[in-house]
Order: C-alpha cells, then structure tokens, then sequence
C-alpha cells in the first residue's frame, strides 16, 4: 500500500480536525488519569479545549491549501488558547510543526525535526521539567523519529510505537503514577495526536491502536491491574495483543487482570477504552537467557576539540554538550546496541538533567549507571580503571572509588609575572600528600613537561584541552 510522501496544507487541517475530535471522545478518560502534578482532573479537557482553540484559528483561513500558513495558524491558535501544563505542552508542539513547515510540506525529517525543536521549546517552557510525563514520552517519540530514515509512514510509526512503549513505563518513572496505578495523562493525550497523525497517513476512517512495528524488540513486560467493567469484552480485545492472558474474577464485572505483552501501550488503552482500570503495575520480564556478556558502552559528556578526542581514544562514547544535552546524550545511546551504560558527567552537567537522563532512560531497554565523576580529569581516572569484562555494578564501583581518589583542583588565570608552569605547580603543592604517584593536567596553552616534573618530583601527564573553560586542570592520583 501507497502512503503520501509530505503532509500538504488540507492533510494537517484533517489532521488537527481528527484530534479534536479524538482528544473530545477520550477527554473523560484522559481526565481520569490525570494525578500528576496536582489530580484535578482537567488534563484531558484542558488538551482538548487547546486542539479547538488551534482548529478554531485554521477555520479562519480562506483556503487550507499552505501548508505552512496552515501550521502557523494551528500554532498561533494553541498559543492563544492553551490550557494548563498540558495545553502549554502541545502549543509548543504545534509551534515546533509551524517551524517545519515553512520549507512548503511536512516530509518524514520534517516530523522529526518538529518533535525535536518541541523537546527543546517544551524544556524551555516549563521551569523544571519532571520525567514520567508527557516530556519523557515526546522525547521518546523526537529520538525514534530520528532513526526511522526520511520516508514518512514509517517516521510517524516509529514515533508512534515509542510514544506507546514510553506511555507504558511512565509509571516505573513517578512515584505518583505508580501508586495511583495510572499512565501520565498529558503523554496518553500527546500519543492520542500522534495516532491520529499516523491514521491521517494512513488513510484510516479512525484511529488504529493495532501493534506496530518497532526497529529493535521491544522488553516484554508483565501488565497486571484491577479492572471494573464488562470483562468478557476486555478479554476479546486483548487476545492476540500478548499471552499468559489470566482474568481472576471478583465478581462478573470485576477482577483482576493479567497478561505478558510487548505491546503494553495497546493493552492500557484498550483496558481504560472498555472499563475503570485501578492499580496498574508494570514489570519487565527477563528476556532470554543471553550468551556471553551484554555489551557496554562509557558515555563521556566532555567539551569538543581536543578533551573529547581523548575520551574517544581511550574508548568512550563522547557528547558534547548543546542546547539539549539530555536529548543529546539519549540519542546518543540508542544508537548502540548496548545494554548497559556507563555516564560519566564530568561536571558538565547539573543536577535536573542527571535526573532528566536517569529516568528518561527507564523509557528505554538500557541499564544507565552513572559514576559521579565532577571534573574531566576525574572522568578520565574513571574511565582508566573500567574493567568491561566484570558486571556493570563492580566496574562502576572501582570506577567511582578511582574518581573519588583523585584530588583536583583547577587553575583560571596565571598572577602577574608568573608562567603557567609556575603557577601550575603553585596550585597542585597543595594536593601532593603521602601516596601520590602522578599528576595529570589538562591545559589550554603548552607546558613544559619535563619542567613540572622537576619541581613536583612526580610524573606528570599533559593533554591538551582546547575546549576548557579555564586555564589548567589538574588531577593528582
């Protein structure tokens, strides 16, 4: 079957009219999720009320045929009429799609680039962005879009499909979803959009929340909730969608449910669509046993030049940081096979996005470890000690234990008629203690090797750092 190639101008305004109408059906059921930040209840209303402000603004158009005055006048129309976290969040999207479509169409790399700059508006927005929410599953859906190449079907089905599976584990992500036993609300209302997006392409008469195939396996989880409703029902939709299928009734219309799927988003929707679904838990079950030992891979977050090369040489996957560093570093990692992950921070990142990372992670099936390594030249002592033939937890321990053994210190300027050897070693005396055997540095400017360690009485390690903020870093070990 033949798919369009680009979203043209009466294609987005179908679009925008199909998720107005799909965000009203399920307003109710989207509102019954919503616990996070505060259970309100609006969430589902407040995503609706700004689709219809959006639409309201298109109708107003002489003609659909621009796309890009199309998108503009979604925007604009969303802005206007946003209602709550919620409602801000998806203006910022359909910001992001008006950005795209000024080039004259909406392409598959079009999709992507609109999810990606709606991360970086979303983050912008919102004062402290917290993962497990409608961020974690759009973020999810920007990365997957991304990967899938240019043709446009399958950038808005792998979209889809990891919106589902970051839906799914949303809960595994706030501790608040996960007692009320609920997906994030705002991210089942951001993956009612794009569903009605894929249809659109598609050509489908509704919404189609049939499995979709995903690049890679998704992890097969254990789904099980309480579940009040017509039972026999729920039971006919989730055939086919997993096995282990068992319902323990209460009563006729009520019990408890459980089934082994790799289609978990499906399953929840399917569930909260046929009846009231309570105490909802997510775990993964263990995949097959493997052979050999799950491959691992080091993340350095390191400036670029010269320091990152250096990570590079010595074996780990470098970012650098940008306007979107957790974006950055998640699309960084799903580009290896890996299963498990070392990060190394290095000080360059903060601690809203170290959580941001940690959790955004969990959306994913890879293991993140992070050492907390402060400066670059404790990275690299980390990174010297990494032993990838033993488990992840003993390698990061001795990597946190080599990191945590280096003292460190930097230098930002040189006193007036004082060499940069001379006030290198002015600034490391004070760290050489009893048991140290070297010093490592990193400078911005050429030393004089030879000459430090002649005035330390100690090797001395020298790598150039062309990307450093200040002057010289040292490291004593």
């Amino acid at each position: 079957m033949s798919f369009p190639r680009a979203i043209d101008g009466p294609r987005l305004y179908d679009w925008a009219t199909r998720s107005v109408a799909e965000l009203s059906a399920r307003r109710a059921e989207i509102n019954a999720l919503n616990v996070f930040p505060v259970p309100d209840a609006d969430t589902g209303s407040n995503m609706a009320h700004t689709m219809e402000a959006a639409l309201a603004e298109a109708k107003k158009l002489a003609s659909h045929d621009d796309v890009a005055q199309v998108a503009r006048a979604l925007s604009i129309g969303s802005v206007r009429g946003a209602r709550g976290n919620s409602g801000l969040v998806l203006s910022q999207v359909l910001r992001a799609i008006a950005d795209a479509a000024v080039v004259g169409q909406i392409a598959g790399p079009d999709v992507a680039y609109a999810l990606t700059t709606a991360v970086q508006l979303v983050d912008r927005a919102i004062s402290k962005p917290v993962e497990g929410t409608i961020i974690t599953v759009l973020r999810s859906a920007a990365l997957a879009a991304q990967e899938a190449g240019e043709d446009l079907h399958e950038v808005v089905t792998a979209a889809v499909a990891a919106a589902r599976i970051a839906l799914a584990k949303t809960p595994s992500q706030l501790d608040v979803l996960r007692d009320a036993g609920v997906v994030d609300a705002g991210g089942m209302g951001l993956l009612v959009l794009l569903e009605a997006l894929l249809a659109e392409v598609e050509g489908s008469a509704a919404v189609s929340s049939a499995p979709t195939e995903v690049h890679g396996q998704a992890a097969e989880l254990e789904i099980m909730f309480f579940f009040t409703g017509d039972l026999a029902l729920l039971e006919q939709r989730l055939q086919g969608m997993g096995d282990s299928l068992g319902i323990a009734r209460a009563e006729e219309n009520c019990g408890s449910v459980h089934i082994h799927s790799r289609q978990a988003g499906p399953v929840i929707e399917a569930a909260f669509a046929t009846g009231q679904v309570t105490d909802l838990r997510l775990e993964v079950l263990p995949d097959a046993p493997q052979v050999g030992a799950p491959r691992r891979v080091v993340v350095a977050v390191t400036p670029a030049g010269s320091i990152a090369e250096l990570y590079r040489e010595a074996g780990a996957v470098v970012v650098t940081p940008g306007e979107d560093i957790v974006s950055e570093i998640l699309a960084e990692v799903r580009t290896t096979s890996a299963q498990e992950l070392i990060l190394l921070p290095n000080g360059q990142l903060d601690q809203r996005q170290l959580v941001a990372v940690e959790r955004a992670t969990h959306a994913f099936e890879q293991t993140l470890t992070i050492v907390p390594t402060s400066r670059l030249v404790s990275g690299i002592a980390a990174l010297t000690v990494h032993n990838p033939s033993v488990p992840v937890s003993v390698a990061a321990y001795a990597m946190t234990e080599a990191a945590a053994a280096m003292r460190t210190t930097i230098l930002t300027e040189c006193a007036p008629g004082e060499t940069v050897e001379q006030a290198t070693e002015r600034v490391c005396l004070p760290l050489l203690g009893d048991g140290a055997e070297q010093v490592v540095v990193l400078s911005r400017v050429e030393l004089d090797v030879d000459k430090l360690e002649a005035e330390l009485g100690l090797d001395v390690m020298a790598f150039p750092a062309d990307g450093l903020d200040h002057l010289v870093e040292i490291g004593v070990e």
